[in-house]
Parts: structure tokens; C-alpha cells; sequence
């Protein structure tokens, strides 16, 4: 009973600690990515927080499972250099006894990874999508922001606005570049406003002058006028977006077993198997000597984190070519990975006597001869 809560207290506060670095780290790097893609327009500079906690939650089975793997290495590695090990061994304690408590801590973890992964990761990139799909789809005149030039949705105007007043519906300074097919249009204006007629919506620009050039011909006209009136195109297509599969539900992957979505689900069952094996691989991976100061283990266990996740999204494209089914694949995968952290913690325990007992026999019999 003291084996246990004392080992898992350890754990939760080595878990705790490395997963709000983790998450801090991985909050930075998503500010800075949805911000630079608000600056460019990709995003609205509004939904900048609503993406980033999509992003950080479709992140999170990956962060919890690399924060677990991380917990159990560095936890029970410090066991090792300070000499702890050395006691409970004394006492009868075997390494694999120490996959009992953290398997323990690790079960809810592994229950929230598999929700998340499932339910929640789909559910945040079809918020994703549609953020993305609503901003592509607003009207030309609101693309406009004061003092960038910005371009339609059709590509064939650009606007540009020095300052906007009266909550964005009128603008000073106004300049618009219209291209059509053999026709290159400049409008300016001292002033602009918009108006609405039905369903259609006009800018309507005051005191300004009009260069229209026949990029054909060469020939241009220069007029100016007192009012001058746009139609924006404001009719949005009612076209349902294709959803991509990783927006789409688990059940709806599984109802439409097509390559491309069991690939996705395969993924998805995936993930909790990885933190699984990765927990037992930790125990393994963490025996190291107290004479030896060096933290090789723990970079070896976070270079066994890259390529294992490297496998798991390899499983995804062999599924989605059709190379192999689901069951397949994850058996090729994760199943090796179970056996190889099973033999590697038999292997810590018993030695090579362990894994091949023929040849301890061979070698105890050549000593007596």
C-alpha cells in the first residue's frame, strides 16, 4: 500500500508539472501561428482564441501522452539516481511490479485520450472548418480593413480604405482596382458609403474620379463624377462544404468505410494505443545506473516518442492507399510495440536469461563441464 501511493504521488506531480510545460509551449507556438495567420488574412483576427482552443484541444491526446511518457521516464529514472530503486529491490520489489501503479495513474489519462481523440478532435476541426468557411464566405465590402489593401472573394477587385467611420459603413479616401476581362478600372474618391437595396448591397462613392484602361487597345478615359455606385456581390452559395475526414465523426467514418476514412479512424484508435504502450515502454526505458550522471534514457525515450508517433501516422497512409486494413495495421504496430515493451521489461528484470532461458541453460551447463 505505501508502494503504491508513494510511487503514484510521485508520478501525478511529475505529470502535472510536465503537462503545463507542455501546454505552454504548445499555446505559444498556436498564439503565434493563428496570429500570423489573422495578420494574412487567412482567419478572422476575431476568432483568434476560438481557434486556438480548437487547435490546443484537437493537440491535447498527443500533449497528455507525451506528458504521461515523459512523467513515468523522468520519475522513475530519479528513482534510480537516488538509489530508491536500490531499496525496494532490496525489499523484494521487481521492476514489473511497477507497472501496476502506473498503469493505475495512467488508466484515467488513457480514458480521456480515447474521448478526446475520438469525440473531441473531430468536433474541433469542424469547428475549425466552419470558422474558415465563414470568414471565406463574408461580403467584399467587409474584407476591407482600414489602411491594408484587400481583395475580393472572386479576386477581381481590390479595396482600400484610409479610415472608416459611422460603426464601418462609411469610409474617407476610398480606392478601388476592378479588372475585367480586357479592362483594367481605377475609381478613388473622397468619400464612400454603403447602401442596400433588397438583397443586394452598393458602394456609393462621392466627389472621386474614374481611369478606365483597354489593356487591348492602349486606350484610356479619365472621367469624374460627383456620385458613382458598385454592386458588391453579396450572394453566398448555399454549397454544403466537403467536409475533410478529419472533421468528420467517428461513427460517420465508421458508416462510410471508404480508404481515406478508415485511415482516419485507424489514427484515432491509435492514439490511446500508443500512450498505452508508451507507459510500459516508460517503465523499461527508465533503468539506468546511479554512478552514471547522464540522461541518455530520457533522451532515448523521447526519441522512441518521435518514432512511434512517426509509425502511427505511417499506419494512416497504409490504410488510406488500401496497403492494409485497420486490424492490420494496428496489430503491426502497436501489437509489436506491446511485445517489444514487454520483452524489454522482462529483459530489465531477468536479464538475457529472461528472454532466451535455452541460452542461460547452454551457458550454466558449459561452466560446470
Amino acid at each position: 500500500m505505501l508502494f503504491d501511493s508513494s510511487v503514484r504521488k510521485e508520478l501525478s506531480r511529475s505529470f502535472g508539472a510536465t503537462l503545463v510545460v507542455l501546454l505552454t509551449i504548445v499555446l505559444t507556438m498556436m498564439l503565434i501561428r493563428t496570429l500570423g495567420q489573422a495578420a494574412s488574412g487567412a482567419v478572422s483576427p476575431q476568432h483568434v482564441v476560438l481557434l486556438l482552443g480548437y487547435t490546443v484541444l484537437g493537440y491535447l491526446p498527443s500533449i497528455l501522452a507525451l506528458s504521461l511518457f515523459v512523467a513515468t521516464v523522468s520519475t522513475l529514472s530519479r528513482m534510480y539516481r537516488d538509489s530508491e530503486m536500490a531499496v525496494w529491490f532490496a525489499s523484494g520489489v521487481s521492476l514489473s511490479r511497477f507497472a501496476l501503479p502506473v498503469l493505475r495513474l495512467a488508466a484515467p489519462v488513457l480514458g480521456a485520450i480515447a474521448v478526446l481523440a475520438l469525440l473531441v478532435w473531430p468536433w474541433a476541426n469542424q469547428s475549425i472548418s466552419e470558422l474558415r468557411t465563414l470568414y471565406e464566405r463574408r461580403s467584399d465590402l467587409s474584407r476591407v480593413t482600414p489602411g491594408q489593401f484587400q481583395s475580393s472573394s472572386d479576386g477581381r477587385r481590390v479595396f482600400f480604405i484610409e479610415r472608416n467611420t459611422d460603426e464601418g459603413r462609411v469610409g474617407r479616401n476610398v480606392f478601388v482596382l476592378s479588372r475585367e476581362e480586357g479592362r483594367e478600372t481605377v475609381t478613388t474618391a473622397s468619400m464612400g458609403r454603403i447602401e442596400f437595396e433588397g438583397e443586394d448591397r452598393y458602394l456609393v462613392l462621392e466627389a472621386g474620379q474614374q481611369t478606365d484602361h483597354n489593356l487591348r487597345t492602349g486606350e484610356r478615359r479619365l472621367a469624374q463624377f460627383e456620385t458613382y455606385r458598385i454592386r458588391v456581390d453579396e450572394k453566398v452559395r448555399s454549397q454544403e462544404p466537403v467536409l475533410p475526414p478529419r472533421a468528420r465523426s467517428s461513427l460517420s467514418l465508421w458508416l462510410d468505410p471508404q480508404p481515406r476514412h478508415l485511415g482516419e479512424l485507424t489514427w484515432r484508435l491509435g492514439l490511446p494505443l500508443t500512450a498505452f504502450n508508451l507507459v510500459l515502454l516508460g517503465v523499461g526505458l527508465s533503468a539506468t545506473s546511479p554512478r552514471r550522471g547522464t540522461s541518455w534514457n530520457l533522451m532515448f525515450a523521447l526519441l522512441t516518442f518521435v518514432v512511434y508517433y512517426n509509425l502511427l501516422n505511417l499506419t494512416q497512409a497504409w490504410v488510406s492507399i488500401g496497403r492494409l486494413s485497420p486490424p492490420q495495421a494496428l496489430l503491426a504496430v502497436h501489437g509489436s510495440a506491446t511485445v517489444l515493451a514487454l520483452a524489454l521489461l522482462r529483459w530489465r528484470v531477468h536479464g538475457l536469461r529472461g528472454l532466451l532461458p535455452g541460452l542461460g541453460r547452454g551457458a550454466a551447463s558449459g561452466a560446470r563441464a
